[in-house]
């Protein structure tokens, strides 16, 4: 809900965790490099809406609510309580409630999202796949609350994919070897494993999977500030593609692989 000029965003509280230490002190419109070991894919999303809102004339701030809230925000942008979501939307989630949100142009562009696949670093016959014939004998977890990922997981041939609707209990679930992998965007730290408490996960090396989509924001048609800050970010994103922000951000996360020894699976 927006307070006077100071509108509340609900942030899931590890991201922001990771943005506070990234972001420090800086303005956020002075960030043009994303190498950090605190960067992740939802961190430069949340970058990049500011960026983009601010480029494109939308002057009001913001102040931050942390908690587990991934999916609790889409019924707060349907409702008005939450005027956008800074954690991009696959574009067939977003259609899904296109009567209640703007969904923005693109800004993980479809063919770009290629994943990891992300194991416990004990879980050798994971460690071991090469191709994707190498997945059937393997377990998967994912959720049908993200359409692209639950159809990508679901084309793989595998022995057995389980529903887990919370992304930290599916971390836990593959830490602890009940699940062999998920599918995890790559991450920046130099083996790029991912590490958060006592999970440790790394991804299967040179291998990667197509999702077929785009990732896009949401913002809420019912908040007062929806259409303005939707104006705002299409301008704002149009500006940060024409300079190559866009994608080299992602590429300084370690998001996007420039790797020509990556082996792509295409479900």
């Amino acid at each position: 809900m927006a307070k006077g000029d100071n509108i509340l965003i609900y942030i899931r509280d590890d991201v922001y965790i990771d943005y506070q230490k990234f972001v420090v002190d800086k303005n956020v419109m002075s960030i043009e490099s994303f190498a950090s070991k605190h960067i992740r894919r939802d961190v430069v999303d949340m970058i990049i809406a500011q960026q983009a809102l601010i480029l494109g004339g939308f002057s009001h701030q913001f102040h931050y609510a942390t908690g587990k809230v991934n999916f609790r925000n889409t019924k707060m942008l349907q409702n008005g309580e939450l005027l956008i979501s800074f954690d991009t939307y696959w574009l067939a989630d977003a259609k899904a409630i296109e009567d209640k949100v703007y969904i923005s142009d693109a800004v993980i562009r479809n063919g770009e999202y290629i994943a990891g696949i992300y194991t416990s670093i004990n879980n050798h016959k994971a460690l071991a796949v090469k191709s994707i014939n190498d997945l059937k004998d393997l377990t998967a977890v994912s959720t049908p609350l993200w359409r692209t990922d639950w159809q990508t997981i679901q084309s793989l041939p595998l022995k057995k994919v389980t529903r887990e609707d919370s992304w930290l209990s599916m971390a836990r679930m593959v830490n602890l070897q009940w699940i062999d992998f998920l599918l995890m965007p790559f991450n920046s730290t130099p083996d790029q494993s991912f590490t958060m408490d006592k999970i440790h996960l790394v991804p299967v090396k040179n291998i990667g999977v197509l999702l077929k989509d785009s990732r896009n924001f949401v913002i809420s048609k019912k908040h007062p500030k929806g259409e303005e800050a939707f104006i705002a970010i299409n301008k704002g994103l149009k500006i940060l593609r024409q300079r190559g922000a866009i994608r080299k951000a992602y590429i300084d996360a370690g998001f996007i692989i420039e790797n020509d020894n990556l082996t792509i699976i295409n479900p």
